[in-house]
Formats: C-alpha cells, structure tokens, sequence
C-alpha cells in the first residue's frame, strides 16, 4: 500500500510538500473560494490552510478516515475560523458551527473523525424545521450568504438572518443539554462504582 502524502509530510519527506501542493491545490483553492468572494483572501486562506495541513499531518489516520476527508476538514475549520472573524460572528456560531459543519455531512467518513458529537449534532440538526436545516446547510456548509439564501429559497432578508440566528440558538441550547445529561449520567455511574466499591470492601 501507497504511503499517503500527509503520512509522508509527517515523517519529514520534504518532497511530500510538493506532491501535497498537486494532490490538494485545487480542492482547497476550490473550498476557499467558495467560502470567501475576494481572490487575495482566498490566496491567504490557501496558504494558511496548507501550513496547518503540514503542522497537522502527524494526527492523519487512514484507518478513521480517507486522506482527501481529513484535508478537507481542516480546510474548512481555518475557513470558518476566518470568516468568522472577519463577519465577528456572535459567540453562539463559535460553539456549535463546527459540529453542524460536520452533522451536515452525515453521510460522509469525517463523521467517523467526530463520532459521538457529531451524531449528536445531527439529532439536534434534526429537530429544527426543514426550513431552519436548508438556511443552515447553505449558510454553514455551503458557505452562502444570507442575501444569496434568501434568493434561492424565495424568502425575506429577514426571514433568512433569523431563521440562521434562531436555528444556531436552538442547537446550542440542544447540544448544551445533550452535554449535561452525559455529564449528569457519567458522575452517576462514577458514584454508583464508588458505592459498590465500598460495599465491597466492607464485607
């Protein structure tokens, strides 16, 4: 079997930057320009994301995912991370955009990447209605602007900008929950064990 490139990179072949540069250019410059209008942005972004590609090649397991998977997640994640900053998105986005990011993808390997998050972010995901999961798929996924959701689905300016707004609250609230029922149910199987324990040494 072929040693991957990231595999490569990680072991310090020097010549596996260049072939990263060829297999990859035209999936994150494809990514980068879809998330971001401006070309010298876009240029920055590509270059950014490589660099992190290259300090990250070492956490790259082909047995959780395929290569071309795990390179576009960390495109991705440096592309919201700077959008995010350049819109100075609310703090309810910064909690949740990663986990729909991925839920939306529920069909793909980079759910193996996330697993149980992300399984509960599409079970939130899924309890929005279907109007609130298309402006978030467009606006999260697709990277489009509210302006352009709101063409394309025939809906108010408005409309849009609250459903996105209302639909991040509502999966921050639902992944919140989530949280702290596993947390509530791990500090209960953790006393349980204590008491058996206990118990135990007792008799």
């Amino acid at each position: 079997m072929t040693e991957s490139v990231l595999m490569r990179i990680a072991a310090g072949d020097r010549s596996a930057v260049d072939d990263c540069l060829d297999c990859y250019g035209g999936l994150i410059w494809s990514l980068a320009k879809r998330w971001i209008g401006n070309v010298d942005d876009a240029e920055d972004a590509v270059q950014e994301i490589f660099v992190e590609l290259w300090q990250q090649a070492g956490r790259f397991d082909p047995a959780v995912a395929a290569e071309s998977t795990f390179v576009a997640m960390i495109a991705r994640r440096r592309l919201i991370d700077r959008r995010r900053k350049q819109s100075k998105a609310p703090v309810m986005e910064s909690i949740v955009v990663d986990q729909v990011d991925t839920a939306l993808e529920s069909g793909s390997e980079e759910v193996m990447v996330r697993g149980e998050e992300a399984d509960q972010a599409k079970l939130c995901l899924d309890k929005l209605s279907s109007t609130q999961q298309k402006v978030l798929t467009m606006t999260v996924y697709h990277g489009a602007s509210h302006t352009l959701i709101a063409g394309k689905l025939s809906l108010p300016l408005g409309t849009v900008k609250s459903y996105a707004r209302r639909g991040l609250i509502q999966l921050r609230d639902c992944m919140q929950r989530s949280a702290d029922a596993v947390e509530a149910t791990r500090l209960a199987a953790g006393g349980a064990a204590g008491r058996v324990t206990a118990t135990g040494s007792r008799s």
